[in-house]
Parts: C-alpha cells; structure tokens; sequence
C-alpha cells in the first residue's frame, strides 16, 4: 500500500512506500538529496550512502529529472524542511528513468512553456494554481448546493446565441446550423421555471480575435438563475457566494497562496458586502481622473482597471445604459434607459468576474425586445414561452472561472488559470 506525500504526518517514525517522481536532486559527498513530489504534494528523501547498498546509490546518483519511482524509507520531522517532514530513504525501484527533460528549472519562453504544457503543469507553480482552480470550483459548489440551488447542465451545442452569433463558433448538426455555446443562460432561465434556483457549470466558447491577458476562447462558467429574485437581491447573493469561496482559498490553500507569493492582504478585504458605483457614477469618476468618456460607451480594460484602483475590494458598476446591454435585461422601471443590472470588477486590473443582471418577465416588452434585436421569434419560440406560462421575476449572473482564478492567485495572464488553454493563436496541446 502506498503511502502519499500528505498523509506523512500521520507517518512519522514509520517505513512507508511511495510512488513519485523525481522533481530535483542534489549531492553532497556521501549523501544525496531527492525532491519528490506525487502530485499531494513534496517531500525531500534523504539517502546516505552508509544505509543504502552500492546499486541503490549508484541507482539514485544517475537518476534523471521527473524519472517515475518507487521510494522506500522512514519518515521524520524535520523543522528545517518546508513541509515539516523529510523521508530517511532506504530503497529505490525505479520505474522509469525518464529522457532529457526539456522544461529545466531555468526560465523558459512563455511560447516554449505552452508548446509543453502538458509538461509544464507538473511544475510547483503551475501545480498550485490547478489546485487552486480545483478549490474555487468546489467552493462555489459547496455554496449553491447549500444555498438550495440545484445543478442542471445544459447543452454545448445550441440552435441559437443568447447575445448574437458574432463571437459564435458555426458547426453543423447534420443538415442544421448549430453553434457551440457562449452561455448556458437561457436554458437556466426555463430550469429555474421547474426547479426555482438553479445554476450550471460547464464550458463555453467565444470566437473572439483577442489576445488580452483577460481572454480565451474557451472558458467555464458558472451560471446562476434564480425564480422569485429581484436585482438588490441577486447582488447579496452574488457578494455572500464571492466572499464564502475566497475565505475557504484562503483557509486551504496556504501552501499554494505562498508557492505565489500571493499577497493574501487584499484577498483578506473580501469579507461581506461590497462597493457599488452605479454607471453614471462610474462615468463622472473616470472624467474627473482624465479619462475622457461619453455616456453610453461601454468600458474597456483601462476603464474598468481605473474604477477599480478607488476600492480595495471587487466593486459593483451597477445601471448600465440598456442600449449596450444584453436584449434579455430588464430596464430600470423608474429610469428606462438604464438596466437592472450589475458587473463585478476584480482589482488589480482582472476586470469582470461576474455579469448579471434581472431578466425581462414581462412578455410583451420582450416581444418589443426581440423587435429591436432583429432576433427570430421562431428560434426563440421556446424561450418566449417561459413568459406566457407564469412569468415571474427572476435573476441570474455568470461567473468566469478562469479570470476569478486569476485575480484570486495573483497572476499575469489566463493561460495558466486552466488546464490546456486555448486562446486565437494556440490549439496545442
């Protein structure tokens, strides 16, 4: 039975078993230093030559970077050592002794590092951060299903866009046009109608020619839609779930926060309910800074990235104009040209973490909508129905996984919030 690298504190003083690769190692006359790591996490064996036998010493003096292992040895505390804990190793099996490894502990190009990410992720960093990413998604499951939301996945491939087919990815289904999903929205809005809170997590894909530190063009979300629920409502919703995952990070992810050197000081602000600017505010406040704006223009990345420089928390810019927002909004009743609706922006420059707004439940005022969109009431038929078949006043919002990992590790660009990114230029691996 094998024994994993964070469980050796149940170890101490005991001869365990582990299966590993070699992720560094140094010598030192008669004594040899492994880095181990089984993907629980690391550990340093210790081999002296004195314990060992000549063909185990010999073994590990010619072991290559990440050579997968069988390692032997007893476990003991160690103050000196970073995870409190060293292995004393009496054996090695080697299972394989792996090639030149290309990625060394030297810096490396950012384009060499993707070619090889599938390599890359074993690295501490990189390792961390999908720790992190597992965390969050976890976390905000652990809220909804607590909160009485139930999980319901919607399709990837849909007849129709939510927000127009411009960033949409066309494929056919059979003899039919079809595209992949930008968002699980609408289908969230008919489960809501059956089950009352709902929200989805899964893949979508945007056809955008961007090649910011914000965007990729395939990336999760989690869609909330919930019946019964008005705008200020939403908000405290989407506040209470923000601050509940970002404290449980914080609680269990130590080790992976300090292999990022994150300054955890602006994570630990997050503790209750946030800033709010409304629109108009948000405009006079970016042309008292000297960032000329015009009312009715939507925010770019230095716009947002200058609101949020006033807080020291993620800042709700709520009111936006409804002729820049999504057709499905519901506008403000005592000021129509403006939305009940809400984005959070993240400090630090990462933007829009989470969109939402109240959604139309008033058929006839969708209809006008649908006019003034030039959307096909025939594609839609089924969307239209949920406002003919007891309507009633519902919200939603969307969270975009990989920016919310971003800001919560501190890190430079998306790519490496997830897995095996694509982005405009890259589809390998």
């Amino acid at each position: 039975m094998l024994t994993h690298i964070k469980q050796v504190a149940n170890h101490v003083g005991e001869s365990v078993r582990l299966g590993a690769w070699l992720y560094n190692k140094r010598s030192s006359g008669k004594i040899q230093f492994l880095q181990l790591r089984d993907g629980t996490g690391y550990i340093q064996g210790v081999l002296l030559k004195k314990n060992v036998s000549p063909e185990v010493w010999e073994q590990a003096t010619t072991l290559t970077q990440e050579s997968s292992l069988y390692v032997d040895g007893t476990i003991r505390a160690d103050d000196r050592a970073p995870s409190g804990y060293e292995m004393d190793v009496t054996g090695i099996e080697v299972i394989q002794e792996a090639e030149e490894y290309p990625i060394s502990l030297k810096e490396h190009g950012v384009e060499f590092l993707m070619d090889k990410r599938h390599l890359w992720i074993r690295s501490r960093r990189q390792a961390a951060i999908l720790r992190i990413r597992s965390v969050i998604i976890s976390a905000i499951q652990d809220w909804l299903n607590g909160q009485g939301f139930t999980l319901v996945d919607p399709p990837v491939l849909t007849p129709s866009s939510c927000e127009g087919t411009t960033n949409l990815f066309h494929t056919k289904y059979f003899d039919e046009d079809a595209y992949l999903t930008q968002s699980g929205q609408l289908y969230m809005e008919a489960a809501a109608m059956a089950l009352g809170r709902v929200y989805s997590f899964g893949p979508t894909f945007r056809a955008e020619k961007s090649k910011t530190r914000r965007h990729l063009i395939e990336f999760w979300m989690i869609e909330p839609e919930m019946a019964f629920v008005e705008h200020e409502e939403s908000l405290q919703i989407q506040e209470s779930m923000l601050s509940h995952v970002v404290n449980h990070v914080l609680k269990s992810c130590k080790t992976e926060l300090e292999i990022l050197e994150r300054d955890t000081s602006k994570l630990e602000k997050v503790t209750g309910s946030l800033p709010r600017i409304t629109y108009d505010e948000a405009v006079e406040l970016l042309n008292r800074e000297g960032m000329e704006f015009t009312w009715g223009d939507d925010f770019g990345a230095p716009h947002e990235t200058k609101i949020a420089e006033s807080f020291d928390q993620p800042v709700f810019i709520t009111h936006y104009p409804t002729q820049i927002k999504a057709f499905y909004m519901k506008p403000d009743p005592t000021r129509p040209e403006v939305a009940l609706c809400a984005d959070l922006i993240a400090p630090e420059g990462y933007g829009e973490i989470i969109g939402g707004s109240q959604r139309i439940d008033d058929p006839k005022l969708m209809a006008e909508r649908f006019n003034e969109h030039e959307l096909s009431q025939e594609d839609y038929a089924w969307y239209l129905d949920l406002r003919k078949y007891g309507t009633v006043p519902h919200s939603g919002f969307g969270l975009g996984l990989e920016r919310t990992v971003a800001w919560i590790c501190g890190l430079d660009h998306v790519r490496e919030t997830i897995p095996f990114p694509r982005m405009l230029n890259r589809l390998y691996p």
